[in-house]
């Protein structure tokens, strides 16, 4: 006879479950144990690990997997276990590591494969047939298939102290032309602006009328790369909500803006795309209430915007179409599903909630925003529909934009500066992939990227999004942007929206009174009357602070609290990435101190690892 140990690490605090008797088989390359029954007398409060021994009659040779059944338990018979991992000592000495971080929650047999064993074992490799895709509205992404957030696995769900918050849980430079320019490189929507080399022709704009004391000229500044523009033209067309009886509005402004002084100052706008008599353009030159008017009519289009295209689609929506594409296609012992499931904490049970109190019929998004209802989910497909890789991928999106040079721009600074991540996805997969052909081999990476190319971008070829990966590089730039939107880009479009949007007539939800046709008629009665009601106020404030809310059990970027990866080279790597956003955190808080509004949003010590609020 020989003896196996094997030692058994269970929940934490955020995992708690109930003891539980299981049966374990190892599987070699010599042979299978009996099924060996073990027991645990103390609950998994924490990650305290418990031994046992399996007895077998000669050697398994080298260990492949193990098979886990938790068996039926007569005071918890719908109890869950939560599994960590799993390390076995063989005996000659040998350490097989099986990194697990999963609930059981039936009595089946679960196989689980050894943790460096990612080429091996096709046989016991069980294909997820528990996460399926759920067809959606025509025009939008698919989205994982379940009737509602509590009918997720619990790996999926919230841990409880996270649930329990869930459940219970700048006023003064508004009005200034500054601070109004500032927010579109550093506010919580830095994705409408670029830089403008041609004025568009909907958008009449002279020399005399923005240059009154006629020493620049247009052509001149947009040489210089002076001039930008943010263009809603997306919001051309689309229906607006009906609020409590009461039609409300959105516009589709044109903005252009002038960077002088190292700021960016806007000096004309236009309020609807086809010009006309009673489409006129605004001014700084025009009487105040003329002027902020008009620049909350922009305030509310980027509202919209920022809500349903920079946040839900490009950060949430993607995010849970790599998610189900991951847990759908890639085995657990995958080196990509080892470095992507942290940036998957959370993503689908906060889409369930999303869908069920944000956006649904009775969602709060509906209620209180003017494209609530039809006009949001027209929104979302112009959006889909217009959505390119290279705008998913930070440097090229910057380049495309024209903002390689912008002074002030921390989004891009803090986003670029250095590119720890892609350095850290980079090293992590060629110590796998260390060649081409091996990508170009893997079914399951190949299946993985075609789940996404076809649920989550329809199988568009305008988006340039890749059908499968033929070379390492392809497979890294790919990964890169996958933990960037998961991460810091979701933080950069989330973290500042009670910062930004909580102060009402900075960033309204919605605007009672249509866009002005004349100028000189605007009042402050005008303005008060136009903003929403307190009830819209309220409701708005509140969502936008929970939104921005931090959670006591969050995973930031650079954590892997779950040690999935056994080999040297990842878990090096990690230590180095690590180190490098320390490096950066550091950075961005010395600067900080410099400015007169810090910008904190994609500091590393506040940007989470996935998409969970």
């Amino acid at each position: 006879m020989v003896s196996y140990k094997v030692t058994v690490y269970t929940g934490d605090l955020a995992h708690f479950s109930t003891f539980h008797d299981f049966c374990i088989t190892l599987v070699g390359t010599d042979g299978e144990s009996n099924p060996t029954k073990l027991t645990t007398w103390i609950p998994s409060f924490k990650l305290n690990p418990f031994t046992h021994k399996v007895e077998c009659t000669t050697p398994l040779g080298e260990l492949l997997a193990i098979i886990v059944q938790k068996e039926h338990h007569l005071v918890f018979p719908n109890g869950s276990w939560f599994v960590a991992k799993v390390v076995v000592e063989s005996p000659m000495g040998d350490i097989y590591q099986f990194p697990i971080y999963r609930w059981i929650t039936d009595c089946k047999d679960h196989y689980f494969q050894e943790g460096s064993g990612w080429f091996t074992l096709s046989t016991l490799q069980r294909k997820n047939t528990l996460t399926l895709w759920d067809h959606p509205k025509d025009g939008l992404p698919y989205s994982i298939k379940a009737e509602s957030y509590s009918s997720l696995p619990l790996d999926a769900s919230f841990s409880y102290t996270k649930e329990i918050e869930m459940f219970f849980t700048k006023e003064k430079n508004w009005k200034e032309d500054s601070f109004f320019g500032y927010q579109f490189l550093n506010g919580v929507n830095p994705m409408m602006i670029q830089r403008c080399v041609t004025l568009p022709e909907n958008f009449q704009v002279t020399d005399e009328m923005v240059f009154k004391d006629g020493k620049q000229s247009l052509t001149d500044e947009m040489k210089k790369g002076n001039i930008f523009l943010c263009d809603y033209k997306m919001l051309d067309g689309v229906k607006a909500n009906i609020i409590d009886g009461k039609q409300q509005y959105l516009a589709a402004p044109l903005v252009l803006l002038h960077k002088t002084d190292d700021k960016l100052m806007p000096i004309a706008i236009q309020l609807k795309q086809i010009p006309a008599e009673d489409n006129p353009v605004f001014f700084p030159t025009d009487s105040e209430w003329d002027w902020l008017l008009a620049k909350t009519f922009v305030k509310n289009a980027d509202f919209n915007m920022h809500e349903l295209s920079s946040h839900l689609l490009r950060t949430h929506l993607l995010a849970e179409v790599f998610t189900v594409a991951l847990l759908r296609q890639i085995p657990m012992m995958h080196p990509l599903y080892k470095l992507l499931m942290p940036h998957t904490r959370y993503t689908l049970m906060i889409n369930c909630l999303a869908r069920q109190l944000l956006i649904s019929d009775n969602g709060i998004f509906t209620k209180f925003a003017s494209s609530g209802g039809e006009g949001m989910f027209t929104i979302l497909r112009k959006a889909l529909s217009s959505m390119t890789y290279r705008s998913l991928c930070l440097p090229d999106d910057i380049s495309d934009r024209g903002l390689e040079d912008v002074p002030n721009f921390f989004y891009r600074d803090d986003g670029m500066n250095p590119e720890c991540s892609y350095s850290f996805v980079k090293g992590t997969l060629q110590y796998y992939y260390q060649s081409d052909q091996m990508v170009q081999e893997d079914q399951a990476l190949q299946k993985w990227i075609g789940d996404i190319y076809s649920y989550g971008f329809l199988s568009e070829k305008n988006t340039g999004i890749p059908k499968r990966f033929d070379t390492v590089g392809e497979l890294v730039k790919f990964v890169t942007m996958v933990i960037f939107t998961c991460s810091a880009q979701h933080s950069a479009v989330n973290a500042g929206q009670y910062d930004f949007i909580g102060w009402m007539p900075n960033c309204p939800a919605t605007l009672e009174r249509p866009p002005p046709s004349k100028k000189g008629e605007a009042t402050e009665k005008t303005l008060l009357d136009t903003l929403p009601s307190s009830d819209i106020t309220v409701q708005s404030m509140a969502a936008v602070w929970l939104l921005s809310k931090e959670s006591t059990d969050s995973e930031f970027l650079g954590n892997y609290p779950e040690q999935r990866f056994i080999e040297d080279v990842p878990l090096k790597n990690i230590k180095v990435f690590k180190e490098q956003l320390n490096e950066l955190s550091l950075q961005i808080k010395a600067r900080n101190k410099a400015l007169e509004l810090a910008y904190t949003y994609l500091d590393p010590e506040v940007v989470e690892n996935s998409v969970s609020v």
